[in-house]
């Protein structure tokens, strides 16, 4: 796949939406989505969100030698998604620091809340592994809303 793909997904505000079915092998013994499979919905959606944002992974890699690194996970879980259910991951920036970013992602099965994420990344750069500004492009399009405000995603 190439970094000129069309991203999965649409944006509404400043919040992106990818949509997943739960397949057999997302869940567990009883065809709950096992706990760890939300963190694999996540980082699918946060790939695709930034290839929406028009600055995807491949580039970053390519262009800038960064990449970014998960610093940090806090999951809630608050219903079971089971096997077959349509699932959206809702995925919005909350915070940018200069080597930084926080996100807040969702995953609704319709208008329910099954699971709340926040994720830290941390732009890393590559070849010496430490962290690096993220660059003018980038934070322009990882800008987030202006506190308090809220978009179709809050």
């Amino acid at each position: 796949m190439s970094s000129t793909t069309a991203p999965s997904g649409w944006v509404e505000g400043r919040t992106h939406f990818f949509p997943v079915r739960v397949y057999f092998e997302d869940t567990d013994a009883g065809g709950v989505v096992y706990h760890a499979t939300y963190l694999r919905y996540a980082e699918r959606a946060r790939t695709e969100f930034l290839r929406a944002c028009g600055v995807p992974h491949q580039e970053l890699m390519a262009v800038q030698g960064l990449v970014f690194v998960v610093r940090s996970v806090l999951v809630e879980y608050l219903r079971p998604a089971r096997l077959d259910d349509s699932l959206l991951v809702a995925s919005r920036v909350r915070e940018l620091g200069g080597a930084s970013v926080t996100l807040d992602q969702r995953v609704l099965a319709g208008v329910i809340t099954v699971a709340r994420m926040r994720i830290g990344l941390v732009a890393t750069d590559l070849s010496a592994g430490r962290p690096r500004r993220i660059p003018a492009r980038w934070r322009e399009a990882l800008a987030p809303l202006p506190e308090g405000e809220q978009d179709a995603g809050g």
